[in-house]
């Protein structure tokens, strides 16, 4: 039986990319994590040691920082289509070049109540990320946001589920809902789009509907936002969510004489229920 070379690729992972915009005196900041990875005809590099057809992976982090400053980062989108094509058109022997951003939020401080033109908070918890594919035909973008923690103090229930000999979970009426999600949602097109308009628009909602929506379990929760998403932008071909149940146990205060009608839980980190869902339109289930 021969052996062959697999599928593989290579790239630089996590370069830190801060670029200030100073144009005025009003500066702006966007902080990225930036990686890049190019696949395609570099067999020669793994079995034979030649690395002629390789753009190396320093290479790759110096485009990140120079097509911060030379394109801008308008969006982690737009930035990370400039980069990708730039990759793709320095490596003849790529067929692909794939750019993963995440982009840490930072505000600006208040003072005299307004922002400060040149002092900035960053912003804890969520993270929102960016992943594109350029490849020779075309040009695939993967919008979304990681760590974004929510918690709904009712309107939640679970109950009805299947038992066995080890189950001891009782049923629950009322209890807490929190996750912290992340949510990846795959467009339709790459022309044209405004990414950042976009982005605040599927965040907005995803938060409107984990609100106002009465769960009677994680899924169900996921399952209604993701169609609510899918319903309200055209362009979205599919969303993903992984949603790690973040569970709140009611703690007994009978011992020292105290009632407590979902007053005050333990917050338990592991372990977790990990939910994950995908909802796509018909004409684009990739579902077995």
């Amino acid at each position: 039986m021969g052996i062959r070379l697999g599928p593989n690729r290579y790239g630089k992972a996590e370069s830190r990319v801060v670029r200030i915009v100073r144009d005025t005196e009003r500066h702006e900041i966007r902080d990225l994590t930036v990686s890049t990875s190019l696949h395609g005809d570099f067999t020669a590099a793994h079995t034979d040691g030649d690395q002629s057809h390789v753009l190396p992976t320093d290479t790759q982090k110096n485009t990140a920082f120079a097509f911060a400053k030379k394109h801008g980062v308008a969006s982690p989108e737009d930035y990370a289509i400039a980069l990708g094509s730039r990759l793709l058109e320095a490596t003849p022997y790529a067929t692909g070049a794939e750019v993963v951003v995440d982009e840490h939020a930072w505000d600006r401080i208040e003072v005299d109540g307004a922002g400060h033109d040149h002092a900035f908070v960053r912003r804890g918890g969520e993270v929102r990320t960016a992943r594109v594919e350029v490849e020779r035909d075309g040009v695939h973008v993967t919008s979304g946001v990681k760590d974004l923690v929510l918690l709904k103090s009712t309107g939640s229930e679970f109950k009805g589920f299947l038992r066995d000999d080890y189950t001891t979970l009782d049923d629950a009426d009322d209890r807490i809902l929190a996750t912290a999600l992340r949510a990846t949602w795959r467009h339709s097109r790459a022309d044209g789009v405004d990414w950042n308009a976009s982005y605040a628009a599927v965040r907005a909602l995803v938060l409107s509907t984990f609100a106002t929506t009465y769960s009677r379990a994680l899924q169900e929760t996921l399952y209604a936002t993701g169609r609510a998403v899918l319903e309200a932008h055209e362009g979205i071909a599919e969303i993903s969510f992984v949603a790690p149940n973040k569970h709140h146990f009611l703690v007994d205060l009978a011992p020292f004489g105290l009632d407590n009608p979902g007053e005050v839980f333990i917050a338990a980190d592991r372990p977790y229920g990990l939910i994950e869902a995908t909802v796509t339109r018909e004409e684009e289930d990739r579902w077995p």
